[in-house]
Protein backbone atom coordinates (compact mmCIF):
# COMPACT_ATOMS: atom_id res chain seq x y z
CA UNK A 1 0.00 0.00 0.00
CA UNK A 2 1.58 3.25 -0.90
CA UNK A 3 1.42 5.87 1.24
CA UNK A 4 0.38 9.73 0.37
CA UNK A 5 2.84 12.26 0.84
CA UNK A 6 2.45 14.57 3.85
CA UNK A 7 0.26 17.71 3.80
CA UNK A 8 1.32 20.69 5.63
CA UNK A 9 -2.10 19.51 8.07
CA UNK A 10 0.59 16.69 8.38
CA UNK A 11 3.97 18.83 9.30
CA UNK A 12 1.38 20.81 11.84
CA UNK A 13 -0.15 18.78 13.49
CA UNK A 14 3.12 16.43 13.88
CA UNK A 15 5.19 20.10 15.01
CA UNK A 16 2.39 21.06 17.64
CA UNK A 17 2.65 17.12 19.21
CA UNK A 18 6.23 17.05 19.47
CA UNK A 19 6.20 20.86 21.34
CA UNK A 20 3.44 18.81 23.34
CA UNK A 21 5.92 16.57 24.34
CA UNK A 22 8.56 18.26 24.69
CA UNK A 23 6.89 21.43 26.57
CA UNK A 24 5.01 18.56 29.14
CA UNK A 25 8.37 16.93 29.54
CA UNK A 26 10.07 20.28 30.63
CA UNK A 27 7.41 20.49 33.25
CA UNK A 28 8.29 17.58 34.60
CA UNK A 29 11.92 16.46 34.46
CA UNK A 30 14.68 18.10 37.16
CA UNK A 31 17.65 15.63 35.08
CA UNK A 32 19.65 18.56 32.75
CA UNK A 33 20.18 16.14 30.32
CA UNK A 34 16.63 15.14 29.65
CA UNK A 35 15.89 18.89 29.67
CA UNK A 36 18.28 19.33 26.70
CA UNK A 37 16.87 16.39 24.84
CA UNK A 38 13.53 18.23 25.25
CA UNK A 39 14.44 21.51 24.03
CA UNK A 40 16.28 19.47 21.06
CA UNK A 41 13.12 18.22 20.20
CA UNK A 42 11.25 21.68 20.33
CA UNK A 43 13.55 22.93 17.77
CA UNK A 44 13.02 20.06 15.30
CA UNK A 45 9.24 21.07 15.74
CA UNK A 46 9.68 24.35 15.01
CA UNK A 47 11.72 23.12 12.22
CA UNK A 48 9.05 21.60 10.95
CA UNK A 49 6.21 24.13 11.70
CA UNK A 50 8.30 26.99 9.69
CA UNK A 51 7.67 24.68 6.60
CA UNK A 52 3.71 25.68 7.49
CA UNK A 53 1.87 28.56 6.41
CA UNK A 54 2.17 31.37 8.81
CA UNK A 55 4.65 29.07 11.24
CA UNK A 56 7.91 31.40 12.57
CA UNK A 57 11.24 31.59 12.27
CA UNK A 58 12.36 28.69 14.49
CA UNK A 59 13.95 30.83 16.95
CA UNK A 60 11.07 32.93 17.76
CA UNK A 61 8.78 29.58 17.82
CA UNK A 62 11.12 27.62 20.23
CA UNK A 63 11.04 30.79 22.95
CA UNK A 64 7.33 30.96 22.52
CA UNK A 65 6.80 27.13 23.47
CA UNK A 66 9.49 27.92 26.37
CA UNK A 67 7.63 30.40 27.72
CA UNK A 68 4.48 28.12 28.19
CA UNK A 69 6.11 25.76 29.91
CA UNK A 70 4.71 24.94 33.91
CA UNK A 71 6.10 22.91 36.28
CA UNK A 72 4.33 19.49 37.57
CA UNK A 73 0.97 19.21 36.55
CA UNK A 74 0.84 22.93 35.08
CA UNK A 75 3.35 22.03 32.77
CA UNK A 76 1.17 18.54 31.57
CA UNK A 77 0.03 20.52 27.50
CA UNK A 78 -3.09 19.70 26.85
CA UNK A 79 -5.70 21.06 23.84
CA UNK A 80 -7.43 24.51 24.44
CA UNK A 81 -11.23 23.79 24.47
CA UNK A 82 -13.69 25.94 22.71
CA UNK A 83 -17.39 25.43 22.78
CA UNK A 84 -19.76 26.50 20.51
CA UNK A 85 -24.06 26.98 20.17
CA UNK A 86 -26.01 26.18 17.22
CA UNK A 87 -29.51 28.15 17.97
CA UNK A 88 -32.61 27.90 15.69
CA UNK A 89 -35.12 30.30 15.69
CA UNK A 90 -39.19 29.44 15.71
CA UNK A 91 -38.53 29.73 11.57
CA UNK A 92 -35.75 27.01 11.52
CA UNK A 93 -32.76 29.72 10.93
CA UNK A 94 -29.46 29.17 12.12
CA UNK A 95 -27.99 32.32 14.50
CA UNK A 96 -24.61 32.85 12.69
CA UNK A 97 -21.45 35.92 13.95
CA UNK A 98 -19.29 37.51 11.81
CA UNK A 99 -16.05 37.73 13.47
CA UNK A 100 -14.71 40.78 13.82
CA UNK A 101 -11.36 40.31 13.30
CA UNK A 102 -11.51 37.57 10.73
CA UNK A 103 -14.66 38.25 8.94
CA UNK A 104 -15.71 35.04 8.62
CA UNK A 105 -19.28 33.93 9.46
CA UNK A 106 -19.65 30.86 12.05
CA UNK A 107 -22.29 29.70 15.05
CA UNK A 108 -21.10 31.68 18.34
CA UNK A 109 -18.02 29.81 19.78
CA UNK A 110 -16.11 31.15 22.43
CA UNK A 111 -13.27 29.63 24.89
CA UNK A 112 -14.00 27.39 27.80
CA UNK A 113 -14.00 29.94 30.78
CA UNK A 114 -12.71 28.67 34.29
CA UNK A 115 -15.49 28.02 36.57
CA UNK A 116 -18.26 27.76 34.09
CA UNK A 117 -19.19 24.29 32.66
CA UNK A 118 -19.37 23.60 28.80
CA UNK A 119 -23.48 24.54 28.91
CA UNK A 120 -23.14 27.53 31.08
CA UNK A 121 -20.07 28.88 28.68
CA UNK A 122 -22.58 27.94 25.97
CA UNK A 123 -25.50 30.61 27.53
CA UNK A 124 -23.22 33.27 28.17
CA UNK A 125 -21.44 33.32 24.88
CA UNK A 126 -24.70 33.74 23.11
CA UNK A 127 -26.13 36.18 25.20
CA UNK A 128 -22.59 38.41 24.90
CA UNK A 129 -21.88 38.25 21.36
CA UNK A 130 -25.20 38.18 20.00
CA UNK A 131 -27.74 39.49 22.56
CA UNK A 132 -29.77 36.41 22.08
CA UNK A 133 -30.75 34.33 25.07
CA UNK A 134 -31.19 30.43 24.99
CA UNK A 135 -31.50 27.66 26.37
CA UNK A 136 -29.25 24.37 25.67
CA UNK A 137 -30.83 20.74 24.75
CA UNK A 138 -27.72 18.72 24.36
CA UNK A 139 -24.29 18.08 22.77
CA UNK A 140 -24.13 17.60 19.20
CA UNK A 141 -20.30 17.68 18.45
CA UNK A 142 -16.82 17.06 19.91
CA UNK A 143 -14.46 17.66 17.61
CA UNK A 144 -10.24 18.05 16.86
CA UNK A 145 -9.71 21.31 15.40
CA UNK A 146 -6.32 20.54 13.89
CA UNK A 147 -7.60 17.00 12.46
CA UNK A 148 -11.02 18.73 10.71
CA UNK A 149 -8.81 21.19 9.53
CA UNK A 150 -9.93 24.60 11.12
CA UNK A 151 -7.48 25.67 13.77
CA UNK A 152 -3.71 25.98 13.57
CA UNK A 153 -3.67 25.29 16.98
CA UNK A 154 -4.36 22.27 19.12
CA UNK A 155 -8.35 22.19 19.80
CA UNK A 156 -11.08 20.36 20.97
CA UNK A 157 -14.55 22.00 19.85
CA UNK A 158 -17.41 20.79 22.03
CA UNK A 159 -21.12 22.21 20.01
CA UNK A 160 -24.40 22.51 21.96
CA UNK A 161 -27.75 22.34 19.81
CA UNK A 162 -29.60 25.29 21.54
CA UNK A 163 -33.20 27.19 21.33
CA UNK A 164 -33.82 30.38 21.45
CA UNK A 165 -35.59 31.91 24.12
CA UNK A 166 -35.22 35.64 23.88
CA UNK A 167 -33.24 38.48 23.28
CA UNK A 168 -32.29 40.74 19.94
CA UNK A 169 -29.84 40.44 17.64
CA UNK A 170 -27.34 43.13 19.00
CA UNK A 171 -23.49 42.03 17.83
CA UNK A 172 -21.03 42.36 20.20
CA UNK A 173 -19.12 45.84 19.47
CA UNK A 174 -15.67 44.08 19.47
CA UNK A 175 -15.67 40.91 18.32
CA UNK A 176 -18.46 40.87 16.11
CA UNK A 177 -18.81 42.55 12.91
CA UNK A 178 -22.49 41.18 12.12
CA UNK A 179 -25.22 38.85 13.84
CA UNK A 180 -28.41 37.37 12.11
CA UNK A 181 -30.35 34.03 11.54
CA UNK A 182 -30.33 32.66 8.44
CA UNK A 183 -31.66 29.83 6.53
CA UNK A 184 -29.96 26.77 4.46
CA UNK A 185 -30.77 28.68 1.14
CA UNK A 186 -29.18 32.41 2.35
CA UNK A 187 -25.68 31.61 4.26
CA UNK A 188 -23.61 35.11 3.96
CA UNK A 189 -20.10 34.82 2.85
CA UNK A 190 -17.76 33.89 3.91
CA UNK A 191 -17.96 30.83 6.28
CA UNK A 192 -15.95 28.46 7.83
CA UNK A 193 -16.14 25.71 5.06
CA UNK A 194 -19.93 24.52 5.06
CA UNK A 195 -19.25 20.90 4.30
CA UNK A 196 -18.07 20.33 8.34
CA UNK A 197 -21.11 22.56 10.04
CA UNK A 198 -23.68 23.40 7.92
CA UNK A 199 -25.82 19.77 6.94
CA UNK A 200 -25.60 19.15 10.91
CA UNK A 201 -26.31 21.97 12.50
CA UNK A 202 -29.89 22.34 10.05
CA UNK A 203 -30.74 18.99 10.79
CA UNK A 204 -30.16 19.30 14.78
CA UNK A 205 -32.21 23.03 14.46
CA UNK A 206 -35.33 21.28 12.34
CA UNK A 207 -35.67 18.79 15.27
CA UNK A 208 -33.71 15.55 13.59
CA UNK A 209 -32.39 13.15 15.59
CA UNK A 210 -28.60 13.78 15.03
CA UNK A 211 -25.79 11.86 16.39
CA UNK A 212 -22.82 13.53 17.97
CA UNK A 213 -20.58 13.74 16.15
CA UNK A 214 -16.80 13.00 16.38
CA UNK A 215 -13.59 11.69 15.48
CA UNK A 216 -13.47 8.13 15.29
CA UNK A 217 -9.89 6.74 16.06
CA UNK A 218 -7.27 6.26 13.19
CA UNK A 219 -5.60 3.21 12.70
CA UNK A 220 -2.49 5.24 11.53
CA UNK A 221 -3.17 8.36 13.84
CA UNK A 222 0.42 10.26 12.82
CA UNK A 223 0.38 9.72 9.17
CA UNK A 224 -3.28 10.27 8.60
CA UNK A 225 -5.52 9.74 6.01
CA UNK A 226 -8.05 8.07 7.86
CA UNK A 227 -11.04 11.03 7.92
Amino acid sequence: MTERPATERDLLRWAESLSAVAQTGLGFTESLYEQERFEEVLAIAADIRQHTHGGLQPDVQVDEWLDRVGAGVAGYVTPKVTVGAVVGNEAGELLLVQRADSGIWLYPTGWADVGYSPSEVVVKEVKEETGIECEVIRPIAILDGQRRGFTRIPLISIVFLCKMTGGQLTPHPLECADVGFFGPDDIPEPTAPLDLWAEHAFAAINGEDVAVQFDLPRRTPWRGGDA
